[in-house]
């Protein structure tokens, strides 16, 4: 059962870390709904799974990564060319995330975990999402960026610490609202991910150091990391295909029906 369970936790990883959903949020609604406690695995499989989307990412965007990569000299001695400045951008758009992460990451975990705020959170998201897609020009490519815009989509990177907004989310939507078509942000907030990724699996990492593996074993990490690492790449690729030629108004709904369905929930246990 154990390694079923790991597979099922590394497919809504996969799934979920990438699509405007929110990964947190479906792991809180799921634990609340079904008293599924995907908890029991520990921060170990957390880590596993993490590293399998970083992995998603880094496969699927490898030929950027080695571009960002060995553009990283030029980019801090202040050449500009179009890697180098990428390269800066992304690092502005990090900037944020460090910031919250360091001082609120804490108090968002002890407090914010909660179906109520989930609920609110994914209905702000999808209205946010509809905004985009209503307003937003969507003619601009990402090299249009400016450092102030790659500055407030790094906000909206770190406001997805609240579980429901969703990282993909919340970044796409300000991305869009700054004219940048769907593909184009997705390809950004994609690459902007990886830092604020890459930081979260270190920082479980070194805490899974001094705790060992929590008594599973090995290979339902494997089983984790593999499957949220096959999903998560499956899930990129279609995913910013699906945007060229569509909107992401079915995400919006689909964000309001599910908050719509926990707020019911909340109301039936209360009554």
């Amino acid at each position: 059962m154990d390694l079923i369970a790991a597979a099922l936790l590394g497919v809504v990883q996969g799934l979920t870390e990438f699509l405007p959903v929110s990964s947190s949020g479906h792991l809180i609604l799921a634990r609340a709904f079904f008293g599924w406690d995907p908890g029991r695995f520990g921060l170990a499989f957390d880590v596993a799974c993490h590293v399998g989307t970083l992995l998603a990412v880094v496969a699927y965007f490898r030929g950027d990564v080695v571009r960002l990569t060995a553009a990283a000299p030029g980019a801090l001695g202040g050449r500009d060319g179009s890697w180098e400045r990428l390269g800066r951008l992304i690092v502005v758009g990090t900037l944020p995330v460090v910031a919250v992460g360091l001082s609120f990451a804490d108090a968002i975990e002890t407090t914010l975990r909660s179906p109520a705020v989930v609920a609110v959170a994914l209905a702000v998201g999808a209205v946010g999402l509809m905004v985009a897609e209503w307003v937003g020009g969507k003619r601009r490519g990402d090299e249009d960026i400016g450092y102030g815009e790659a500055l407030l989509i790094g906000v909206a990177q770190a406001s997805a610490l609240v579980p429901g907004i969703s990282r993909s989310g919340a970044t796409l939507t300000v991305a869009m609202l700054f004219g940048l078509r769907r593909e184009a942000a997705a390809r950004f907030v994609f690459l902007l991910s990886l830092p604020a990724v890459l930081a979260a699996a270190l920082k479980e990492g070194v805490d899974v150091a001094g705790m060992g593996l929590d008594g599973l074993p090995v290979t339902v990490f494997v089983i984790g990391l593999v499957v949220s690492g096959v999903v998560g790449y499956v899930t990129v690729k279609y995913f910013i295909r699906y945007l060229a030629g569509h909107t992401l108004h079915g995400f919006a709904a689909y964000r309001l029906l599910l908050a719509g369905v926990t707020a019911a929930w909340l109301l039936a246990r209360q009554g």
